[in-house]
């Protein structure tokens, strides 16, 4: 099948369509909204099915269609390492259907998080509560956090030799049917055709690597997913398809921690919160809280001393 653009539409902030739907044939397949939407070299991706073009949308959801359960709640969270504090008196709270943004500048403690949440890294409160659907689960392991629902997509994904793109996927899925796998790399923004039988090694890119690990925890559905600056080393063409996949993964009704360093990255969150020395300085609706960061911590001389 060959690719095709039709249809008008407005320009964004890039050059490309405010808002493009991305069709299989004349089923739709998914769709980019707002200011990232839009690819604009075909060639990045390969082939791809027809896309169209239609006018612009807001993708933004707000705060009160967000479920409003609890699904995971961090109180007063505390680690020490060497003598060193980490993370100081942390309190978070993510809600049932929420993408929840965690926006910090390098060596704030963002990663430390997601490795305490997800019980990687043998990490252990020193102090503090770790509660997700109503149980605490500080003294879990991995595994069986995992089975609880949460997963963790690392910062830098892992390689497997041997192993293709398929039977990972496969892995992940719940029914592993093969038109299932071919939609989730259709929603990263990779033909399944050229993916789907190479290994998971070092002739993959980080930005590839990055898209295939995307795809398997859309294929996992869990309860909770923790993204680890899944825009790290992704290109701006590609980065309007991995913000899609998490859209799309929010919609399959995974709630979603979402760490960066990108204010623009956290525009798909229901909310942001801005960390500073171990600890959330600041939540908010995103425009708001990503404009203080843009205003405070871009520019600030003293990280993790905050002011306010």
């Amino acid at each position: 099948m060959s690719s095709r653009l039709s249809g008008e539409s407005k320009r964004g902030e890039f050059g490309v369509p405010a808002k493009t739907k991305f069709l299989w044939g004349e089923k739709p397949l998914f769709t980019l909204k707002g200011r990232w939407a839009g690819i604009d070299k075909i060639g990045v991706v390969g082939r791809i099915p027809p896309i169209e073009f239609i006018p612009p949308i807001d993708y933004t959801v707000s705060e009160a269609e967000v479920g409003g359960d609890s699904m995971l709640d961090v109180q007063n969270l505390q680690l020490k390492l060497n003598g060193n504090s980490i993370i100081n008196d942390l309190d978070l709270h993510v809600d049932k259907g929420e993408i929840h943004g965690i926006l910090g500048e390098n060596g704030t403690g963002k990663t430390t998080i997601a490795n305490l949440i997800m019980g990687t890294n043998n990490y252990k409160p020193t102090a503090g509560k770790i509660t997700f659907e109503g149980q605490d689960i500080a003294g879990l392991s991995v595994s069986q956090r995992a089975k609880k629902g949460i997963t963790l997509a690392w910062q830098e994904p892992a390689r497997v030799e041997g192993l293709t793109v398929r039977d990972y996927l496969a892995l992940s899925s719940h029914n592993g049917q093969s038109d299932q796998i071919e939609r989730y790399l259709w929603m990263v923004g990779l033909e399944p055709a050229q993916y789907l039988d190479r290994d998971i090694d070092a002739t993959l890119s980080g930005g590839e690597r990055k898209r295939i690990e995307l795809a398997s925890v859309l294929a996992m559905r869990p309860k909770l997913a923790i993204l680890d600056e899944p825009d790290s080393g992704i290109d701006i063409v590609a980065l309007p398809l991995i913000l899609n996949g998490i859209i799309e993964m929010n919609k399959q009704g995974s709630s979603v921690l979402l760490i960066t360093h990108s204010e623009r990255v956290t525009e798909i969150s229901h909310r942001v919160s801005i960390l500073c020395a171990g600890a959330i300085i600041r939540t908010g609706a995103p425009a708001e809280t990503s404009q203080w960061f843009k205003d405070n911590c871009r520019t600030c001389l003293h990280i993790n001393e905050p002011e306010h």
